[in-house]
């Protein structure tokens, strides 16, 4: 071949390749899926009779007006799917499934390609219907992989736990008692449970020092052990918790003490951080 040619040829392909790179460089990523968070799978598993692992064999689409309340760029289908594994309930299963669930729509309209791969269920038997299924919300159907089987067994161990976190539903009262030294004080925060269980959190200031606080499920009211956050502890307060103070739980007479209770509460709520979900 003539030198030439042999060159122009070779620079003809680098410029190919050049814009064969420009062009991936150019087209827009495809978003990573946003992994579920702790509070997700909490919200999902809290009360539920049956997790199940199973793989959907058949999709039918409802049409709209028998999927009422459905969200914009949404679709609710029909499901029949083989069951694979029976992750926590009691309740006896036969190898063929039915349910129905709400899905993501993308731009062509088109569902997530869920046939024929596994998927995890949050769901109740229907009474008087073998088999079929109502999830325990519209979207509680999640793709399966390892990791979120794992992640899915370790919330189940803290909700079936001896003595596990009740559901808080508010604060009942706060009450700031002072020290003899400036700065010096204890802050008790009290409570209400779903269940009418006791529960409480107590925070206590040092001069010099960095506050601790602590909350107890039960009779025994903690000082020092705060929980981790993304535990079963963490989210029945972080999730379920008034963002500030109530003024009518607020109870200590003195203007100095209801600040001081107003400020360790806060301070608590800042510890906690916000309660992330990413199901809407």
């Amino acid at each position: 071949m003539n030198p030439v040619i042999r060159i122009r040829a070779a620079t003809l392909a680098l410029l190919a390749s050049l814009q064969t790179a420009s062009a991936w460089a150019d087209s827009p990523a495809k978003p990573a899926p946003v992994p579920v968070s702790y509070a997700d799978l909490a919200d999902l598993a809290d009360a539920t009779p049956l997790v199940i692992r199973t793989q959907p064999r058949k999709i039918i689409k409802l049409e709209p007006e028998r999927a009422r309340g459905l969200r914009p760029g949404w679709a609710r289908f029909y499901i029949e799917a083989k069951t694979e594994a029976l992750i926590a309930g009691t309740v006896p299963l036969g190898g063929a499934l039915t349910y129905l669930v709400d899905l993501p729509l993308d731009p062509k309209g088109k569902p997530p390609a869920i046939k024929k791969k596994s998927v995890v269920l949050f769901a109740r038997p229907v009474p008087g219907r073998p088999g079929e299924l109502q999830l325990v919300a519209s979207d509680a159907q999640l793709l399966w992989d390892p990791a979120l089987e794992l992640r899915i067994k370790g919330l189940l161990g803290e909700l079936y736990a001896p003595g596990a976190p009740h559901r808080i539903t508010g604060v009942r009262e706060a009450i700031h008692v002072g020290g003899e030294l400036a700065g010096e004080g204890e802050t008790q925060i009290f409570l209400t449970a779903a269940n009418g269980e006791p529960a409480a959190i107590a925070v206590n200031r040092k001069p010099g020092q960095v506050p601790r606080w602590g909350v107890s499920f039960s009779e025994l009211l903690a000082s020092d052990a705060a929980p981790r956050r993304d535990s079963l502890g963490w989210y029945r307060l972080a999730c379920f918790l008034p963002r500030e103070l109530p003024g009518t739980a607020n109870v200590s007479e003195r203007s100095a003490d209801r600040a001081a209770a107003a400020a360790d509460y806060a301070f608590v709520i800042g510890q906690l951080g916000p309660c992330q979900r990413t199901r809407k």
